[in-house]
């Protein structure tokens, strides 16, 4: 699979052009949650930079060994891959200035627990970007507001931008 990938990148660089409207700054801390063979993970290392780290989350262990393959072999030190079981991530809270969802968010079974993992993980001045995967976007759109935890701040054709939400405990997400 890691080669189609790579092919269809090569003749369609969708990935780079949608990559390249996140506005990953230098020295963020980025998750990549669900992040499959890496190929959002690697090009969010180079843009984060020696200062920066990206976490690359997922609950594939073969997904986490490709991920570590790609980045030792693109000499990418920023790339901390984590495999989980469940959802529950292990990062600190409030770690990442950005986390992000994508081609994923379709398959998870209990989209209010996700969703409060990343917010959780989520600096308070942080973003959520999450796509549809294979969903309809009022689904996407429901299990957000349900969940308490985002406000959706920014819709596009192919993705969504959510700021968390905070409720009365603290700064802690509502729940």
């Amino acid at each position: 699979m890691n080669l189609i990938f790579r092919m269809v990148d090569a003749v369609w660089p969708y990935i780079d052009k949608r990559v390249a409207r996140f506005g990953i700054g230098e020295g963020m801390t980025v998750v990549d949650y669900g992040c499959g063979p890496g190929r959002y993970t690697t090009r969010f290392a180079r843009l984060v930079g020696e200062n920066g780290k990206v976490f690359a989350i997922d609950i594939q262990e073969l997904a986490i060994e490709v991920v570590k393959k790609k980045a030792q072999q693109a000499g990418l030190r920023n790339v901390e891959p984590i495999l989980v079981s469940g959802y529950e991530s292990t990062l600190a809270d409030e770690t990442a200035d950005m986390v992000f969802a994508l081609d994923m968010f379709f398959i998870i079974k209990k989209p209010r627990v996700f969703l409060a993992e990343l917010r959780r993980i989520t600096k308070k001045d942080g973003l959520l970007v999450i796509d549809d995967g294979h969903q309809r976007r009022s689904e996407t759109k429901s299990s957000i507001a349900e969940s308490g935890c985002w406000d959706i701040v920014e819709e596009s054709k192919d993705h969504l931008r959510c700021k968390p939400r905070f409720g009365q405990r603290g700064g802690r997400p509502m729940r």
